[in-house]
């Protein structure tokens, strides 16, 4: 009875511990003004640079303890901004983004693991027009200080450089890929700042 009784302490015990280290992942704010979200596709030749101008996140990091950290992420795909509005409303069509049917794209974070120094990794399921996939972002985290431009409020920096399949979303038949005029593969580049009152 007393080994039953002691087991039982101990489990109640780290469930406490374990609901108070995920207390202290406090929730950070994105500075939209200063994040953005790049990408980068081959076409033919050239290199073609766009970027989603509509996000939304919740972010909750700790750099001492990355187990207990989460993010999520929604991104508008009608957002879609290659500074071309005749390719923009293509990507926007069923052919591609399909944006009327999926308007978003999300990001469920799983776990954050410390590589070395500030290099994490961010594990995590990325959906797609209803294809979801499980993706590793390497991130460096640049730090915390107060926020120069307001008293009392604190900033915080991260960047992420990764690279998807396309087609593993449906983003695209793989027509334009077999005839040689865009790339499969997508270079994805993710700067934030973070932000959160003292």
């Amino acid at each position: 009875m007393k080994k039953t009784v002691s087991t039982f302490v101990i489990i109640v015990s780290m469930l406490c511990i374990s609901v108070f280290a995920f207390a202290e992942a406090e929730i950070w704010e994105i500075d939209k003004a200063h994040s953005n979200i790049y990408f980068d596709v081959r076409h033919t030749y050239a290199t073609v640079r766009g970027q989603f101008d509509e996000f939304s996140g919740t972010l909750q990091f700790d750099p001492d303890n990355p187990a207990v950290s989460s993010v999520r992420f929604e991104i508008s795909t009608k957002s879609i901004n290659t500074r071309i509005p005749n390719r923009d409303n293509h990507l926007r069509s069923e052919e591609f983004f399909a944006v009327n049917k999926y308007p978003a794209m999300t990001f469920q974070s799983i776990g954050v693991k410390q590589k070395e120094g500030n290099h994490y990794t961010l594990e995590g399921n990325l959906t797609i027009k209803g294809k979801t996939h499980k993706v590793a972002m390497p991130f460096t985290y640049f730090g915390v200080r107060e926020n120069p431009l307001k008293k009392g409020q604190m900033v915080a920096g991260f960047e992420t450089h990764f690279s998807i399949d396309r087609l593993e979303y449906l983003v695209g038949s793989g027509k334009y890929f077999e005839m040689g005029v865009i790339g499969r593969n997508v270079d994805i580049l993710i700067t934030l700042e973070i932000l959160k009152n003292n």
